[in-house]
């Protein structure tokens, strides 16, 4: 089936990440959200995204001598990231009694469009400017506030455009208040009452979570919801009660938090995880919304992520894609991507040791400016890693449950895998932790301090202010891409999809997308105590099989080389896994299967029901 003529899918997220130059992302979700729209364009999907556009963007992060993380924000300016404003265009979104004025800016994204509602006007009140300042910033009434804007006023803007979409895609729980208004919108101008206007907007609706724990969700006090939607309620008339009955979690007390993920489930026709696993965790943690139903039966299925190959694959291993799939190699059909088994060792290998030494480069330059800026010294910069070793690389969020700090476990054992004479190892660490997690910022200070106290802080470097830049040199320069989740937290987990790319293999406790592909041909399993419920054994028993992994599979195997210094088996892993995952990880086949599997179903019911 094909979408009807003349459809369009709106794209609601908090967060896009575009390109480094447009600072509106913090992690995952964000860059996720980029890489969908870029696929969308690719396929020439009829798509439209709309999110925030954030003053300050996401924060800046420097680290000092002692592993101390400071964030600072910038200022971002709009035209010198591209963005034009919608002139002339303004909607209205109450925020608890006060008309906010709310623009558009506008960037374009491939063949598709992409709106980020901005509240820092001239016609506002100071308060209501600062609404978008910075992401993921401010407490629960400044989130509030900022998801009133996306939702509500990222419809009402689409409506200003012209623009009817027959299927709108919540990516998260955070665009859950579009749905409260075109409810709205059904009762007013379509004139249902409330439970058609329910069913009504259910159809057209997609709802993707991304969290596979209840810590993730966002939540909000019952009488911040009073508080907003009072009118809007009695505008409605309905009862306040059953506006809360929609967000309100079963199990849980009468007064508990509004559930905004919750919310979404019902006023969703389908919901989807991002990978097979966090579906089955998703079925699980939300099966008391489906009481009639066995927890296996709860209707959530999955979509595994992809990322876009023309964004996180390297200029060197394009030109490598090009000569053997040909000038199109990110569309080509699944089975040719098995020509990179043709590809001959010798090619592979100097296209991958130079990307490595890109990577040693770019990184000793970071550092060395981050000494500058910051006053710090250490070993000489010409020192730090080296072109020639196996480099593993670890970069993502900075938070608790990732475990970046779990090599730290056994600093015996990692003093001899960096030391080691003949087949010496290096790490790279970067990340962020939110400025309000205290734990995941403890984490990069245990590793900057862990790394200086073992003397091991020329082969294993925290490299600060992880952006989409940053992640471009590491997917392409690692041989190695290391993820050590507590299982099932990772819900998907993409960085290591774009080290595939360029040749990098995953070495991954069974989590995430890494679940559903691991073989023992194109990376390497870690074993987890995922059923050890006290902490410290869990993170030894982990800690332990990371160690035995890399120094009985990895290490040996990048070092077994012929007489000329050629690894053969190790290239013939990395070609095996480019073969058989790059079809799949490829984020033109996530956009074929929401197409098919909802965004066609979706438009065509909601066609008919206009047509009713």
């Amino acid at each position: 089936m094909a979408l009807p003529p003349g459809a369009t899918i709106a794209y609601l997220s908090p967060e896009f990440g575009v390109s480094a130059d447009l600072p509106q992302y913090a992690g995952g979700l964000g860059v996720l959200a980029g890489d969908h729209l870029k696929a969308a364009s690719r396929r020439s999907l009829p798509l439209v995204g709309v999110g925030l556009f954030y003053t300050h963007g996401y924060f800046t992060q420097h680290v000092d001598a002692f592993g101390n993380q400071h964030a600072t924000d910038d200022d971002v300016d709009p035209r010198s990231v591209g963005l034009e404003p919608v002139r002339d265009l303004r909607v209205s979104v109450d925020i608890a009694g006060d008309e906010v004025r709310v623009g558009a800016l506008r960037a374009q994204v491939g063949q598709i469009p992409l709106y980020l509602l901005t509240t820092d006007l001239d016609d506002n009140a100071p308060r209501h400017r600062t609404i978008t300042d910075r992401l993921y910033r401010g407490g629960e009434r400044h989130r509030l506030h900022q998801e009133l804007i996306l939702g509500i006023g990222g419809v009402r803007m689409l409506a200003a455009l012209g623009i009817r979409p027959d299927v709108f895609h919540l990516n998260e729980g955070h665009a859950g208040f579009s749905a409260l208004e075109r409810i709205r919108q059904s009762m007013t101008e379509d004139g249902l009452c409330w439970v058609d206007a329910i069913a009504s907007v259910r159809r057209g609706a997609l709802f993707t979570t991304h969290t596979p724990v209840p810590a993730g969700i966002d939540r909000f006090d019952t009488s911040l919801i009073t508080e907003h939607f009072d009118r809007w309620c009695a505008d409605l008339g309905i009862t306040t009660d059953e506006l809360l009955a929609l967000g309100h979690e079963p199990g849980t007390p009468p007064n508990a938090s509004f559930n905004m993920a919750v919310m979404s489930l019902r006023l969703s026709g389908a919901t989807n995880a991002v990978a097979e696993l966090h579906a089955a965790t998703s079925r699980s943690m939300f099966a008391a919304v489906w009481p009639e139903l066995a927890p296996a039966e709860v209707p959530i299925a999955a979509v595994t992520n992809g990322v876009d190959p023309e964004t996180w694959t390297a200029p060197e291993m394009v030109s490598v894609w090009r000569r053997h799939l040909g000038s199109h190699w990110p569309d080509v059909d699944p089975p040719m991507w098995h020509g990179a088994t043709a590809i001959p060792d010798e090619e592979l290998w100097s296209t991958r040791s130079a990307l490595r030494t890109t990577l040693v480069h770019d990184v000793r330059h970071r550092l060395a400016a981050a000494r500058e800026r910051n006053g710090t010294s250490g070993p000489p910069i010409d020192s730090l890693l080296d072109p020639e070793a196996l480099t593993i690389g670890f970069a993502r969020r900075f938070a608790t449950y990732k475990r970046a700090d779990l090599l730290l476990s056994d600093e015996d054992r990692l003093i001899r895998l960096v030391r080691d004479a003949t087949s010496p190892v290096q790490f790279v660490f970067a990340g962020k932790a939110h400025p309000a997690d205290p734990a995941g910022q403890a984490l990069i200070g245990d590793l900057v301090r862990a790394a200086e106290r073992l003397d091991i802080s020329d082969r294993v470097v925290f490299v600060e202010d992880y952006d989409m830049d940053l992640a471009r040199t590491l997917v392409a320069g690692c041989d190695v891409w290391l993820n050590t989740p507590v299982r099932p937290m990772e819900a998907c987990g993409t960085s290591g999809m774009k080290a595939v790319f360029n040749g990098g293999l995953n070495c991954s406790v069974s989590d995430g997308w890494w679940d559903e592909c691991n073989r023992s041909n194109v990376g390497w399993v870690i074993a987890s105590a995922s059923d050890e419920s006290d902490d410290p054994s869990r993170d030894a028993i982990d800690g332990n099989a990371t160690f035995s992994v890399l120094e009985q599979q990895v290490v040996p195997l990048f070092a077994d080389r012929d007489a000329s210094g050629m690894p053969h088996r190790w290239l013939e892993m990395v070609r095996t896994a480019m073969a058989e995952l790059c079809p799949f990880l490829d984020a033109g086949r996530m956009i074929d299967d929401y197409t098919d599997r909802y965004y066609v179903p979706a438009a065509i019911d909601a066609r008919n029901r206009h047509q009713r």
